[in-house]
């Protein structure tokens, strides 16, 4: 079984070897990161973070970050994405030759300020120098902003949705390409999900961005589907479900890859992934880290008798 080389209908952005390894306690090596990577790549993924710029001392899972974007750049046609929260990051990942970098800006107070250590107002500022900064040494390069605790915090509870819609004006009028929601710490349902994805939509337009679900209370797949159904067409998601915030106390649990792909290949959408080399993608994540759990219901039940892939369809 192969990718078609139809054009897919949802991009899956895999999040799992930036989100994933930094919430975790052990470290992957280079090589086995960059064999992750690779085996993502040759399952049909195109867009991957596969790093987040950030000091060593605060997240020594990301120490290798510019060695993993050298070697993802060599694997052909895929979007090599990293986060960046702050300026410095910003610095770093240009000069590593990243295509797209992504901004972390929290809709929750009180996680902006655990997170970033900035309010509001001064991640505004920070993100309107990273785009300075991207005008004048790298204006190919992508940027996008996530508005992390969208649908609610550990830290804070309710996070309101005007707030929600303000930060998502703001960036986008600074310049941001787009501008995302997501599940930090896995509050959202499917009501809430569509009834905030329709604002955004109708508060940005094209510039509305990626779904970043959580699967923390088992409604990671059912929000996606909620995501979909009101136009979303990016999704975030990590392989075996690796992932949280380690600013956010119990934000565990991203949406599981493979049984995201799974969903949207039953429903005959074509997402230009193979399922069995992503099943296998697993084998190097586990060598990289013996003894971590890893998550997906459709991995361990695997593809029902005559299941044809959507992207073989047709």
């Amino acid at each position: 079984m192969s990718p078609s080389l139809r054009t897919p209908d949802v991009l899956i952005s895999e999040v799992g070897p930036r989100d994933g390894l930094q919430s975790v306690k052990a470290t992957m090596c280079t090589a086995h990161k960059c064999n992750w990577i690779s085996a993502l790549h040759a399952a049909g993924l195109r867009e991957i973070e596969v790093a987040s710029f950030v000091p060593a001392r605060l997240l020594p899972q990301m120490v290798d970050a510019a060695q993993v974007v050298q070697h993802a750049l060599t694997l052909p046609g895929l979007t090599v994405m990293a986060l960046v929260p702050n300026l410095r990051g910003a610095e770093a990942a240009i000069a590593a030759g990243v295509h797209k970098i992504s901004i972390p800006v929290s809709a929750s107070a009180a996680h902006s300020v655990a997170n970033v250590r900035k309010t509001h107002e001064e991640m505004l500022a920070e993100v309107r120098n990273i785009l300075a900064l991207r005008q004048e040494r790298a204006p190919q390069m992508g940027v996008e902003v996530g508005l992390s605790t969208a649908f609610g915090c550990t830290l804070q509870g309710a996070v309101a949705e005007d707030e929600v819609i303000r930060l998502a004006e703001a960036v986008v009028a600074a310049g941001v390409d787009d501008c995302g929601l997501s599940d930090t710490t896995g509050m959202a349902n499917p009501a809430q999900v569509r009834r905030l994805f329709k604002r955004l939509f109708a508060a940005i337009g094209h510039h509305a961005g990626a779904a970043h679900l959580h699967n923390t209370r088992g409604l990671g797949l059912a929000n996606c589907l909620a995501a979909w159904d009101v136009g979303v067409r990016t999704f975030d998601a990590s392989l075996g479900g690796l992932g949280g915030c380690p600013y956010a106390p119990g934000a565990s649990g991203n949406v599981v890859t493979e049984d995201l792909v799974f969903m949207f290949e039953a429903m005959g959408l074509c997402t230009g992934i193979d399922l069995d080399a992503l099943f296998a993608a697993r084998a190097p994540l586990q060598a990289g880290l013996p003894g971590e759990p890893v998550y997906g219901m459709t991995p361990l039940a695997g593809l029902p008798l005559g299941f044809v892939q959507g992207a073989l369809r047709g």
